[in-house]
């Protein structure tokens, strides 16, 4: 098996399997009891807290702890709607559908949604972004890398916008977190109030998200009750939250040098070059230019393949791919991502994403050439 579908998932690695283990043979009791071993538990729960804080250069009191990165984006703009009171906020055509289906429901029970058009490039249009913010905007939602191209957003701009503006701003880093360094600590960094983020992304395990929530930022609960500082209700998953943290602590390692990733970048490059060169017509969807994709995603069109068909052609062959979102992947649909940058609808259709992870090797890349090649020749061939 060849999976180069790691945007929508990734491989816990062996450090993350024993820690979820450990959780659940000695870190079981409830987190929320008295008793030493609810005690414990709460223990290896902080201390896991502290190391996904650590990941994004936040203190541990900034970060709740969620069931998924989805659960994250939705307790943070409904937050943040029940907190300013303002009747309506902005979000990018770009989004993935945690964000996207979330605001059509929003926009159905009476919330104003303002969505911010997209370049052919694949990044936010800022040039729209100013009018679109008014006194009316409780937030502004634009994912910092975008989940289907790779393409990196100029969340810097959109961010220092809101807050001269005195909007608040919401960012989707579920692609960006455990790929590229985030450092909220930074003097430089962006002035973000709202980042979410899903360990599973980065192999850790699937079940566990994180909502980032500035210091002075006082959210109220979308879900009542005593856990996560009253924000989010609902005992928590502990052997998750650890094996999440022994992720967080692997993808610090991994990020502390730029060697790893230039590796991983160059084999992405590989991959495309080689689709470009041998399959005619096949272009990439996203900006080209140097740095403005993350290094382990390509989105290629391969004019008269039938995405669905190609996928399906893959899969028999053992390659992992995706035409998109993983949350749309039952979808024959185009992918409205594609279709905001301008795609017709045959071309959209006729795109798939492929994915690096960490665990990726020359050897796997090498035979996916091959399979691409082969399977995207025989469908092209077989349709006349």
């Amino acid at each position: 098996m060849i999976d180069l579908d790691a945007n929508a998932t990734t491989r816990p690695t062996p450090g993350v399997v024993d820690a979820v283990r450990r959780g659940l043979e000695t870190a079981w009791h409830n987190p929320s009891s008295l008793h030493r071993a609810g005690q414990g538990a709460r223990a290896a729960l902080e201390l896991a807290r502290q190391d996904l804080a650590r990941l994004i250069g936040a203190t541990p009191r900034e970060l709740t702890l969620t069931s998924s990165g989805t659960e994250s984006i939705d307790l943070a703009i409904r937050a943040a709607l029940a907190l300013t009171q303002r009747p309506a906020i902005v979000v990018s055509e770009l989004e993935h559908p945690a964000v996207r289906d979330l605001a059509a429901s929003l926009d159905r029970a009476g919330v104003q949604v303002r969505r911010l058009p997209a370049t052919p490039d694949g990044r936010v249009d800022l040039s729209h972004l100013e009018r679109l913010i008014d006194d009316d905007v409780a937030l502004v939602s634009v994912q910092w890398i975008n989940n289907e191209t790779g393409v990196i957003q100029p969340i810097e701009e959109v961010a220092r916008l809101c807050r001269e503006r005195g909007v608040l701003v919401h960012t989707d880093a579920v692609q960006r977190v455990g790929k590229l360094p985030v450092d909220l600590s930074s003097a430089e960094a962006p002035p973000i109030d709202l980042l979410s983020f899903s360990a599973h992304k980065f192999h850790g395990p699937k079940g566990v998200g994180a909502l980032y929530a500035r210091r002075g930022l006082s959210l109220p609960p979308v879900l009542h009750g005593a856990q996560e500082s009253g924000r989010r209700a609902g005992t928590e998953n502990v052997p998750g939250v650890m094996g999440a943290g022994a992720a967080a602590r692997e993808a610090i390692a991994f990020l502390e040098e730029q060697a790893p990733r230039d590796r991983l970048g160059a084999l992405r490059d590989r991959l495309e070059t080689a689709l470009l060169a041998q399959i005619p017509g096949s272009r990439v969807n996203g900006s080209a230019a140097p740095g403005a994709r993350v290094w382990n995603t390509t989105n290629v069109i391969f004019p008269g393949v039938e995405g669905e068909a190609l996928l399906l052609a893959l899969s028999e062959r053992g390659l992992c791919a995706s035409a998109g979102s993983a949350c749309s992947s039952g979808s024959v649909e185009p992918s409205p991502v594609l279709l905001a940058m301008g795609l017709s609808e045959t071309d959209a259709s006729a795109s798939i994403r492929l994915s690096l992870s960490r665990l990726t090797t020359d050897e796997q890349i090498d035979r996916a050439i091959g399979v691409l090649v082969e399977c995207a020749g025989r469908i092209r061939a077989a349709r006349g």
